[in-house]
């Protein structure tokens, strides 16, 4: 009896002890897996359904889609050929704007007029009172000598001699005859649009020919972008572009302005290191002529290739990231590797995968939270 019962206490205190060391890996099992799960969401930033209604978050699904390739460089936007037309001097005299506070950028109308010449205060006197009594000797000449030829006084060759001198003498003088007003010769825009240069100041003498004004349209304008020659083999490639007036933060896609490509250099000039490649397009928004922009030739396309918009990234310290949804409140600051940017969107070498959803609208508002509601570690996090 006295051998049962001291083995019957050793087993007890064996199964005892047996109990205590499962219990212990247990508890030790359980703490590592809140270790394991406190770590896992460490990186959690906590952004509410309701905080991201008020910053007016959204997201895009990343997708495999084409990116073309691009040549960032700069070019300026100018008028097309055809959309402009020269006002010149159809007469001697002095300039005599009908609007005394004319500049460049004021609208005109196709046949208003724009100045006048006067000649009245010149030592030659005025042209058109010349030019009507030239016209006025050179008809009462052809009068008679239609008279004459009728009785052969006169013949047929010196007849046709006089008349051509009278319609030359004819056509001159109602040319100038047509445009004469109060004021002297009036010079009229020949289309409408605006005044884009002014050659010539108020007072200026000038002389038949000589240019006054340039009016423009504006209907179609030229992207005129400066590549180097480092370049010219993608030129082929190139189809569209995007640009940015040096003014303006606004993107303008030559897509959306029914753009097409006109020309591109064979060569490089002798003054310059450049090739000149020419678009033609629209112009249906602010865009000034004459204005530098900087200019994103697209060229060949890249395909299955990642891109987001440019508005998703932040920098830090030459470093860029993103902001992906892990869950309905919950995002992940991502640490990104950026390709290309065409000036609206930029490809994503690495540090994204297909089907990640990435804050594109409310990515401020993201960033800030991130400062105050990173889950520390060693704390648990319970869902």
């Amino acid at each position: 009896m006295a051998v049962a019962l001291l083995l019957s206490s050793c087993h007890s205190h064996e199964d005892k002890h047996t109990h205590e060391q499962e219990h212990e890996h247990e508890l030790e099992s359980t703490h590592d897996h809140e270790m394991e799960h406190d770590h896992d969401h460490s990186d959690e930033i906590l952004f509410t359904h309701a905080q991201a209604e008020a910053a007016g978050l959204a997201l895009e699904t990343v997708t495999l889609g084409t990116f073309r390739q691009v040549v960032k460089t700069s070019g300026q936007v100018l008028s097309s050929q055809g959309d402009e037309a020269s006002l010149v001097a159809t007469a001697n005299g002095l300039v005599s704007f009908v609007n005394l506070s004319i500049a460049p950028g004021a609208a005109v109308r196709a046949g208003e007029t724009v100045v006048t010449l006067s000649a009245a205060k010149l030592p030659e006197g005025d042209p058109v009172a010349k030019l009507k009594i030239t016209y006025e000797t050179a008809r009462k000449e052809f009068q008679r000598a239609e008279e004459l030829v009728k009785e052969q006084i006169i013949s047929e060759k010196d007849f046709e001699q006089i008349r051509s001198r009278y319609e030359t003498a004819r056509s001159a003088y109602e040319a100038q005859e047509s445009a004469h007003g109060a004021g002297g010769v009036n010079v009229t825009s020949p289309m409408g649009g605006y005044i884009k240069n002014l050659f010539v100041s108020q007072g200026d003498f000038v002389s038949v020919g000589q240019p006054i004004a340039t009016v423009a349209q504006n209907r179609k304008l030229q992207l005129r972008a400066e590549v180097s020659g480092n370049n010219y083999k993608n030129l082929r490639s190139v189809e569209s572009a995007n640009f940015r007036m040096a003014y303006d933060d606004q993107l303008y896609k030559l897509s959306d302005l029914n753009g097409r490509l006109l020309s591109f250099g064979k060569s490089l000039g002798e003054q310059s290191q450049f090739i000149p490649v020419t678009f033609e397009f629209d112009n249906v928004g602010d865009i000034l002529p004459g204005s530098f922009a900087e200019v994103y030739l697209l060229s060949t396309p890249l395909e299955n290739a990642i891109s987001v918009p440019l508005d998703a990234l932040t920098e830090e310290q030459g470093l860029y990231f993103v902001y992906i949804q892990l869950h309905e409140d919950a995002y992940k600051k991502q640490a990104v590797t950026m390709g290309q940017n065409d000036g609206e969107r930029v490809q994503i070498l690495a540090g994204l995968k297909q089907g990640d959803n990435v804050v594109v609208k409310g990515v401020y508002q993201v960033k800030l939270a991130a400062t105050s509601s990173v889950i520390p570690e060693g704390h648990s996090h319970a869902h």
